[in-house]
């Protein structure tokens, strides 16, 4: 089953794609926050036979904004690490990206022209934390999960440099396009899926998720010890080789740039670049 936010007639209201079909399931819901809905533990049987049907286009939205920062892991496939640098290679690498930083599945990348001449993406699957959880094992750490989407980790690479650490070239306003939808855990297997991005329609990241030197559960396990992870926790899994800055020569976003990253069986991303 596929959760996902949505807007109609200037109202915000939640959603369930089955079988192809999209229903709207804001009434059995009884609320328009599908972080609401995960962080509550809210059953997943809503009745479809009742549920009005979607037949009309709809803007959809980034599922939700977080309560807190998004959690990335770094350096996760080897090809990224040959194509970037060998720093912090073999090293679980962690850092965050602010939650003013989300944006839908559709909006903008701002520029940000002012503050980076080396705007770049990372196609990326994201895990969805269910229930609360610390110093998971391996026996239980999918237990806590209650799916997955896609996130496009945007980053400006002068600025991840300039500031030592990762944070502010990560999070300046509109540099986490997430959605379109979450694809609960029963539904989706995350283990050997492409993510692949594109921009301007030319295939730039094109890997499969059993390429992670990580995988979901050891990402789980790990991030988990000693620190808390609370449901609705976003945790970015890392990206494969051919983002722009390490292709030669180096190739960053423009204005007018269509960045779209897709994952199997969850949906895409497609996000266009202004000023």
């Amino acid at each position: 089953m596929k959760w996902f936010r949505f807007e109609q007639e200037g109202r915000e209201r939640i959603g369930v794609e089955s079988d192809g079909h999209r229903y709207d399931v804001t009434t059995q819901a009884y609320t328009d926050s599908l972080l609401e809905v995960i962080t509550r533990g809210f059953e997943m049987d809503v009745d479809l036979d009742i549920a009005p049907l979607i037949t009309e286009d709809v803007r959809l939205l980034a599922p939700y904004v977080p309560m807190r920062n998004v959690i990335c892991v770094g350096k996760n496939y080897a090809d990224h690490i040959k194509e970037m640098d060998t720093a912090g290679a073999g090293k679980f690498v962690l850092f965050t990206k602010a939650p003013s930083a989300i944006v839908g599945p559709f909006d903008s990348i701002e520029r940000h022209a002012d503050l980076t001449d080396q705007l770049d993406y990372e196609g990326e699957l994201a895990i969805i934390i269910g229930t609360t959880g610390r110093d998971l094992t391996p026996e239980n750490a999918l237990d806590h999960v209650f799916g997955y989407s896609i996130v496009n980790d945007v980053t400006a690479r002068d600025l991840q440099k300039e500031h030592v650490q990762f944070f502010r070239g990560k999070s300046l306003d509109g540099f986490c396009p997430f959605g379109p939808v979450i694809v609960t855990k029963d539904t989706f297997d995350p283990t050997d899926v492409l993510v692949e991005t594109r921009v301007n329609g030319q295939v730039r990241q094109s890997g499969s998720t059993k390429l992670m030197i990580r995988d979901i559960v050891t990402i789980l396990t790990e991030v988990s010890r000693g620190m808390t992870l609370e449901a609705g926790d976003i945790i970015a899994t890392g990206t494969p080789a051919g983002v722009g800055h390490g292709m030669k020569p180096p190739t960053y976003l423009q204005t007018g740039d269509i960045v779209d990253v897709s994952i199997e069986g969850i949906g895409h991303l497609r996000n266009e670049v202004k000023a």
